[in-house]
């Protein structure tokens, strides 16, 4: 005897009412969502679940979340996370099943908690950290220095986002009219594609190394709730063992995500950086002008000692130059004195004499003999004799 014969469309309509009978609550549920879309206001989910030591998916399902749902629990998730519902994330929702009979089952959302996403979120992020502090990567970033003269610019943006040209009008138009260079290497800053993007100009920045003093990851102008693409392993590694510093300021103020905690320095957005590297280059100047000034003042004091050495030398030869002079002109008065003291005529009107022989004084009779003529000199004049024996 044949079975009763059924139509599709009334065999899924058993379907629709066994299911209807038999899971009438609403349920929570744990899933990764593998495709998350949205449609005229309405977004449509892929979940599935994946064994947790092979990863590989051991259940899948579609999920729908109405409109009217949709535009309640997508703003309230995005503000408690910082993030949109994206692939790859996991999620708890709340929800009940319904079968068509011609689109077939789907489970409907009514309803998703991102303290959940929150959590594991936050356990990824642990986990790439202690993966970077494992590898001895996580603090290499500041252990460099950046230069004193910093002033060529690698540019890591997206080039028609609005934070980067704020960020080169601040760098240009500083109140110091300090010079920079900025070089702009694109890159997506938003998305699934921001890993591989960012990836892709610090590659292009490493091979023209010596042209660049620090990079600068800037991110403006897009939705301040997708930064999924800066919390990756990948990325994380690149920047952390990028020999230049790094600079982030991708406009994101809940929380550090990994590409911040990695960098040399971290700020909030674009402007912020530029403000950032207009006060570094500003406190070199004035370093410099205040060496330049010490300099001055020592070489004035220098020279003002020097000149007030040599007065004081000056002075000091000056003095014993006329001291010697003094010395001399009373050596030159004593001399005199004694020459006059010694005058023979003082003698002769004393009453000595003198007596001349062959126009020489005679100091010892000895020295004349019989018959030698000798001239004696007195006071009033002067008269001869001759030496008979």
């Amino acid at each position: 005897m044949k079975s009763e014969r059924y139509t599709l469309h009334t065999l899924n309509a058993l379907v629709r009412e066994a299911i209807e009978a038999g899971l009438p609550d609403e349920y929570w549920v744990e899933a990764e969502l593998s495709e998350c879309r949205e449609s005229r206001g309405h977004c449509y989910m892929e979940l599935v679940e994946k064994d947790e030591t092979s990863n590989t998916p051991v259940a899948k399902a579609s999920a729908k979340c109405w409109k009217q749902t949709w535009s309640m629990v997508q703003p309230y998730f995005m503000r408690t996370t910082g993030q949109m519902l994206r692939a790859g994330m996991k999620v708890l929702l709340k929800v009940y099943p319904q079968f068509h009979e011609a689109y077939g089952f789907s489970w409907i959302v009514t309803d998703i908690d991102p303290t959940f996403t929150l959590g594991d979120m936050a356990q990824r992020r642990q986990q790439i950290i202690q993966k970077l502090k494992e590898e001895g990567v996580f603090d290499l970033q500041r252990e460099l220095v950046i230069p004193l003269f910093c002033q060529r610019i690698a540019v890591v943006s997206a080039e028609t986002a609005a934070g980067y040209g704020d960020f080169c009008r601040q760098l240009m138009d500083n109140d110091y009219g300090l010079q920079f260079y900025p070089t702009l290497f694109p890159a997506i800053m938003q998305g699934e594609q921001v890993e591989q993007s960012v990836i892709a100009a610090l590659n292009s920045i490493n091979q023209r190394i010596d042209d660049f003093d620090v990079v600068v990851i800037i991110r403006g102008g897009g939705s301040t709730s997708d930064m999924s693409g800066f919390d990756t392993l990948a990325l994380a590694e690149n920047v952390a063992n990028f020999p230049l510093p790094i600079i982030t300021g991708i406009g994101h103020d809940r929380d550090e995500c990994v590409l911040d905690m990695v960098s040399h320095t971290r700020v909030k957005t674009p402007t912020a950086a530029a403000a950032f590297l207009i006060t570094h280059l500003a406190d070199t100047l004035q370093h410099v002008m205040d060496i330049q000034q010490r300099l001055s003042f020592m070489v004035t004091m220098l020279k003002t000692n020097l000149e007030h050495q040599l007065d004081q030398r000056y002075e000091r030869i000056c003095y014993a130059i006329q001291q010697r002079m003094v010395n001399a002109r009373h050596h030159l008065e004593m001399a005199e004195q004694r020459t006059v003291l010694l005058d023979p005529t003082l003698l002769l009107k004393r009453g000595y004499s003198i007596t001349l022989h062959n126009g020489k004084a005679v100091r010892d009779p000895l020295d004349l003999k019989s018959g030698d003529v000798i001239e004696t000199r007195v006071e009033k004049g002067s008269f001869k004799s001759r030496i008979e024996n």
